[in-house]
């Protein structure tokens, strides 16, 4: 008799709850007789970075939420480095630091909004910062498992939006996540003009750094005392700078940063022409040995040395030196083919590593250990092989199961039998 009571309660709450149930409820009739899609539900995913139209992207954002009844809007920045990083704390301070501006923004557009404030909630997060990302198929993984355990159905694209730091990323981004379940748009807000957009880009560090930099290497090519040389290696420096130096240059110089770090490049070169040098001895020397002790192996080394720039230098400076040859860059692992055992025994003892970290994090940062020391090594071919070539993982095919079983191939003649080919 009880339960029979508080049901009835309960039913007369629900029909006297007012106007806001029963109209709530009456509309939601309306809408599925007339066919109309129902309201998105959960949160609203926004990738955040420092770009001209972020402000305006964080307006409309707050309106898409009210509008399509999101109960929370969530304020993501992806990492472009790794923790472990020399300069990971420094780069995910300034993370936060455009985090809470960008919560502070949609927090005061809520509270500004006519009536009493909507229940949407604003959300702030760093993610991606235990791996290096590569890639707008690496963004996407990491975006669509952040909104799938917030419960997220929908992300809202930044048009300026740059996560890379020195290209746009936002078509192929977009591309890879109309390949999930999410909904993506684009914030329809005034972009900045080309006018705007070059005057930005001339003026910059970024465009003074290669601008001198390109100005002093044509010069020295040329004759640094003829009027001619300076008329057409400026004009040729002012359009490299235009052109590249965005893409050249992955982070705004800054004083005493960027100095320091040339510095340090200038004392980095004839370190590496000795090591080029005593590489060629060494290899000439097996050459000429009657019983050619070659051993070719292919060898895998994870570094810390952050990426983009860094990660290039450490690549190249590996590809220059003979006997070492880098053929792949995954993640945080290198994958270096080595021609005779002391090339391999040089890598894995670090010593490019140690000067690659010199010059662009300081002394602090090249006394860390090697990866030998780290046990950050292996090698993948021949009789002392320590771990088995990931031929698959490396080409984009399917990993073996956790019990060490390679997968089942489908039978012939059915959709899966045709491999899909991806850049892994």
């Amino acid at each position: 008799m009880a339960d029979t009571d508080a049901a009835g309660d309960a039913d007369d709450e629900g029909a006297g709850s007012g106007t806001a149930g029963g109209d709530a409820a009456d509309r939601s009739g309306d809408d599925a007789d007339r066919g109309a899609p129902a309201a998105p539900t959960g949160g609203l995913v926004v990738p955040v970075e420092p770009t001209p139209t972020l402000r305006a992207t964080i307006a409309y954002a707050v309106e898409a939420a009210v509008d399509d009844g999101f109960s929370t809007i969530h304020l993501v920045e992806i990492a472009s480095w790794r923790n472990g990083d020399p300069d990971a704390d420094s780069r995910a301070a300034k993370a936060e630091r455009v985090l809470e501006r960008a919560e502070a923004w949609a927090n005061s557009d809520l509270d500004d909004l006519d009536g009493d404030r909507p229940p949407v909630t604003v959300a702030t997060e760093l993610i991606g910062a235990d791996e290096y990302l590569f890639g707008p198929d690496d963004y996407v993984r990491v975006l669509a498992a952040y909104a799938k355990e917030h419960d997220a159905g929908a992300v809202l694209l930044d048009p300026e939006y740059t996560p890379v730091g020195n290209t746009t990323l936002l078509q192929p981004l977009e591309f890879a996540l109309s390949n999930t379940s999410l909904t993506v748009e684009t914030a329809p807000v005034t972009r900045p003009t080309r006018r705007e957009r070059l005057r930005s880009e001339a003026t910059g560090g970024r465009f003074v750094a290669m601008f001198g930099f390109s100005l002093a290497f044509y010069l020295l090519l040329g004759d640094p005392f003829y009027w001619f040389d300076w008329v057409t290696g400026i004009a040729t420096a002012a359009i490299v700078s235009i052109t590249l130096s965005r893409v050249s240059i992955d982070t705004e110089p800054a004083i005493p940063r960027t100095p320091m770090r040339v510095v340090r490049g200038v004392i980095y070169v004839p370190v590496l022409l000795f090591e080029i040098v005593k590489a060629n001895v060494e290899i000439a020397r097996v050459i000429l040995d009657p019983r050619l002790p070659i051993e070719p192996t292919l060898n895998r080394m994870r570094v810390i040395v952050g990426s983009g720039l860094p990660l290039m230098t450490l690549a190249n400076s590996i590809t220059l030196t003979p006997g070492t040859l880098t053929v792949r860059a995954r993640d945080s692992d290198l994958y270096v083919h080595s021609l005779i055992p002391s090339a391999r025994d040089g890598l894995f003892d670090g010593s490019l590593e140690r000067w690659t970290r010199f010059v662009y994090y300081g002394r602090a940062s090249a006394r860390l250990p090697t990866p030998r020391e780290r046990d950050d090594c292996a090698i993948l071919q021949g009789p002392d092989a320590t771990e088995e070539l990931p031929i698959a993982a490396a080409d984009g095919g399917a990993e073996p199961s956790e019990s060490g079983e390679t997968p089942p191939e489908p039978d012939e003649g059915s959709d899966a039998a045709t491999p899909e080919v991806t850049d892994g």
